[in-house]
């Protein structure tokens, strides 16, 4: 992009500013959506920024909540166009996951649970491609590809030299242990995210076998969290059709107990990078 400004966020924060303004108001979801004479969901899409916003709806929305000062309309009209710009990742085309890219791109930090697999921010070309390949057995070598750059392209965020990513990953050890591409790729996988762990930013603990139950049980999850105090955290959670994207305090707060939880039950630091370089020694012989 020409300029840094991040368009997923920007709908982020500019739905909960319309939402703001709606409920300043009083007025429900479905008595705006009647004024307007659109689908309740319209509305809901706006609010949490999951729909791209045009500066007519927002003109229309300052409309029914009589907002008077026009620099309150200008603001929120320069926050629609800027909405609309280019993302790095819409270069490579339709992806799926693009406004998960887009929170993750503007993150200031990212813990996550992989209860398979090592995760992507982790994960080596070769060991990516395997993955992607038999995650998705119909998808073309093409689009295999694309989506094999966009995961090097995300790795950029956690090896930038200013400002990088901070990230804490708990990995059960299913996903140390789960060969994805053979003995050859797991050794050089395991070896990078051992190196990767060494980095004063990134956090690796395993969660081993020995544990039983525990709180991460149902699966994969990550929580990003922001810089911008107006920017609230986000659980993310990975669907095979469609994603899950939770912000309200009471299911972010929910999901970090479990994450302390995790962390607390999990090797150590320096025990995980042991139990990491010990796996990978096993798939060397």
């Amino acid at each position: 992009m020409a300029s840094n400004v991040n368009p997923t966020v920007r709908r982020r924060r500019l739905g909960q500013e319309l939402r703001r303004l709606r409920e300043l108001k009083g007025m429900t979801a479905e008595e705006v959506a009647e004024r307007l004479l659109v689908s309740q969901s319209k509305i809901s899409r706006l609010e949490n920024g999951r729909r791209s916003i045009s500066q007519r709806d927002v003109r229309d929305l300052c409309g029914v909540y009589e907002v008077e000062d026009q620099r309150v309309v200008d603001s929120l009209m320069q926050m629609a166009k800027d909405s609309r710009q280019q993302g790095w990742w819409h270069a490579f085309g339709d992806i799926p996951y693009s406004v998960y890219i887009g929170l993750e791109t503007d993150a200031e930090s990212l813990r996550t649970y992989e209860p398979q697999i090592i995760t992507g921010l982790l994960q080596t070309r070769p060991y990516a491609e395997a993955l992607i390949q038999g995650a998705l057995p119909e998808t073309s070598v093409a689009d295999i590809e694309k989506r094999v750059q966009v995961r090097i392209r995300r790795q950029e965020r956690i090896c930038a030299d200013n400002n990088p990513l901070r990230l804490w990953v708990v990995l059960d050890e299913a996903s140390l242990r789960r060969v994805v591409g053979g003995k050859q790729v797991m050794r050089e996988q395991l070896e990078h995210v051992a190196e990767m762990s060494q980095l004063p930013h990134i956090t690796v603990q395993v969660l081993p076998f020995d544990v039983g139950a525990h709180p991460g049980i149902n699966g994969q999850y990550s929580i990003l969290e922001f810089a911008d105090a107006a920017d609230s955290s986000v659980v993310y959670i990975e669907g095979v059709t469609s994603d899950l994207y939770l912000e309200k305090a009471q299911d972010v707060q929910k999901y970090t107990v479990m994450y302390e939880h995790l962390r607390a039950q999990a090797l150590n630091v320096e025990q995980s990078r042991q139990r990491i370089e010990d796996v990978a020694k096993e798939y060397a012989r």
